[in-house]
């Protein structure tokens, strides 16, 4: 279902939706469910190598209550070495390999689902967040989502190898081990046992659900430090423009410090509970082995029904008292799958309509035909703005600050929807087209360019996934960086840094329009393209900027007036509106806004001529 920007941003309905609501566990095993419902034959033969594993486990105490009864004999009796029961003990020996055997091919079938579900879960959600709208990106706190959805990931893993790895097979071996108990000695055993059990998990549940706050608790201030630390590092040089490296590290010590003080509480509690679990294990075991061993005096038991009434104990109880762990971890482990299906379930702001087909592109006419858009409600950006770009034509738009002009090329994008009025592309409005076909239909050039943490070749062949290197090369070119590249050690391996940070800001700006030039769209837009760079080299891409536009349909926006006299129409917008239009001439003709900001700049410039030519005279350096 698609909402609207504005409904988004100022509706309390909708803002009410997108607040994330607390899901049962129930529910969060549901969600988890269809993930390895497809590995569902795999599960099946887990399960049959669990069982079988544990009735071989359980047939050790049996085989070793054999051996304990037949070796009962007085020492010295001559019939004594024929005793010895060598097929008990070769049983038992093959009893504890069939244990290891089956459980290791349980794991080995069940590895598949486990890692397959994980990475299915965790590609969605990576698929899901690029879904989103710009407005989340926007919002979002990177360290912490992608903390999020490594604890989720991990999580889910945990989850599903506790439950087949621990959970169900202890239950089978209660289950076995208290048939057993009741067949081969009295009920009293199971009643004992089976009162343990219930103490034990409502102990663990009732004290386990209490402290999942601090669990909680410990993963928003996890979240919230590694977010400082990452929000710091991505803007190492502001940090370092401002002397701010001790007020980091002590926002970020702060965030530690609660972290840390959230961990003592949550290992206070754990102290708790595990002191209360083994006030219970060792109080059902004295009377467990109070009641055998009394039976072994009295001669109703023999000195192998104890060996194995304890090791039956041994078996139960140590899985048992894991089972107060594993319910630890199954919390978190929710806990934590909650917070990744949160992301996941996070709706699109703006989302294809039902039935959209493909963009049909004809030329690429766009047109904006009464278009009212607001981020905030109570700030309109633009109000009932109309134009037209020909196909094949170039029209500029041109004002001040905040008139709204980059939003142009985002409503373009579809990374929000209008409002009022409509934009079309021969005559197709962009809600009623794929936002695929839309994107695949438009190259842009954005004023602060963002590279990846990769080889400059890669960068530029991102325009198109699979160009040959002689293409990208060519693209190179095209945007007057190819001399550049050559020069640097690597050449076109040169890996950029992170964003892109070890290229300057006119070198990161080329690199965006040699990757549009590539793409090779009907549609182009410059946003700014050539803001970082210097007056030559503006003017030698101005004319590849020119080549590449000629016959497509080009929007420019532009803070210099000097880089839009070429266009075939020039709108000038002030306040979400616009003011004046038409071509270079005939706005300076009239002597108006446009005319009063081609009359500052050039003033600005001739004055910054004049500066520099006088800094030259002096013998000091020109920059």
């Amino acid at each position: 279902m698609r909402r609207s920007s504005l409904a988004a941003s100022g509706d309390p309905a909708a803002s009410a939706a997108a607040t994330p609501r607390t899901r049962s566990d129930r529910e969060t095993l549901q969600r988890l469910w269809p993930f390895l419902w497809r590995y569902r034959w795999r599960v099946g033969a887990a399960l049959v190598f669990l069982v079988a594993a544990k009735l071989a486990n359980l047939g050790v105490p049996v085989l070793l209550k054999q051996l304990v009864d037949r070796l009962d004999v007085k020492p010295g009796d001559a019939a004594a070495v024929l005793v010895v029961p060598g097929a008990l003990l070769v049983g038992y020996a093959l009893l504890r390999l069939s244990t290891s055997v089956f459980t290791e091919l349980r794991e080995l079938v069940f590895a598949k689902a486990t890692h397959g579900a994980s990475k299915q879960i965790a590609l969605d959600t990576f698929r899901h967040l690029h879904a989103l709208s710009l407005r989340f990106h926007l919002e979002r706190q990177t360290g912490g989502m992608t903390r999020d959805i490594e604890r989720g990931t991990r999580a889910l893993q945990s989850l599903v190898s506790y439950s087949l790895y621990t959970i169900l097979p202890t239950a089978v071996e209660l289950t076995l081990a208290l048939v057993l108990l009741a067949t081969q000695f009295d009920m009293g055993y199971v009643w004992i046992t089976l009162a343990a059990l219930a103490a034990y998990v409502a102990f663990t549940i009732t004290v386990t659900e209490w402290r999942t706050q601090f669990r909680r608790r410990m993963n928003e201030l996890d979240s919230k430090a590694h977010t400082r630390a990452i929000d710091a590092l991505l803007n190492y040089e502001t940090v370092k423009y401002f002397n701010n490296e001790d007020f980091e590290a002590r926002r970020y010590d702060e965030g530690l410090d609660a972290y840390r003080r959230a961990q003592i509480q949550s290992q206070t509690s754990l102290s708790l509970l595990n002191t209360g679990q083994q006030l219970i294990i060792a109080a059902s075991l004295l009377a467990m082995l109070w009641r055998a061993t009394t039976g072994v005096v009295e001669g109703r038991l023999t000195l192998g029904d104890l060996v194995l009434v304890n090791a039956l104990l041994i078996q139960l109880y140590i899985p048992m008292n894991f089972l107060g762990v594993l319910y630890r971890e199954v919390k978190q482990s929710l806990a934590d799958l909650d917070k990744m299906f949160t992301l996941l379930e996070r709706e699109r702001e703006v989302a294809d309509a039902p039935g959209a087909q493909p963009l049909q592109v004809h030329g690429a006419t766009l047109r904006f035909e009464d278009v009212h858009f607001a981020y905030d409600p109570q700030r309109p950006i633009l109000q009932g703005v109309s134009f037209e770009v020909p196909a094949g034509r170039t029209v500029a738009v041109v004002g001040p600050s905040g008139a709204g002009k980059s939003t142009l090329a985002r409503l373009i994008y579809r990374f929000y929807d209008v409002q009022a009025g409509r934009i079309t592309i021969d005559g197709q409005d962009l809600r009623e087209v794929t936002q695929d076909s839309l994107r695949r239909a438009i190259g842009i050039v954005p004023q602060d360019t963002v590279l990846f943490n990769d080889t400059i070749a890669y960068n530029i062949a991102y325009g198109r996934p699979g160009a040959t290197p002689g293409q990208v090369q060519a693209a190179a070119q095209a945007a007057h960086i190819h001399a550049f590249i050559a020069a640097q050690p690597l050449g076109y391996d040169t890996v950029v840094g992170e964003r892109g940070l070890k290229l300057s800001g006119g070198e990161k700006q080329r690199v965006a329009i040699a990757r549009t030039l590539l793409k090779n769209p009907p549609l182009l837009i410059f946003d700014e393209a050539t803001s970082a760079l210097d007056s030559a080299n503006e003017r030698a891409i101005q004319a590849e900027l020119r080549s590449a536009s000629a016959g497509k349909t080009t929007l420019v926006i532009a803070h210099r007036l000097s880089t839009v006299v070429d266009a075939h129409e020039i709108l000038v917008m002030e306040a979400g509106r616009i003011v004046e239009r038409g071509p270079h001439a005939a706005l300076l003709a009239q002597g108006g806004r446009y005319a009063r900001m081609w009359q500052l700049q050039h003033s600005a410039q001739h004055a910054g001529q004049e500066a520099g030519q006088e800094t030259g005279r002096d013998g000091h350096q020109v920059a």
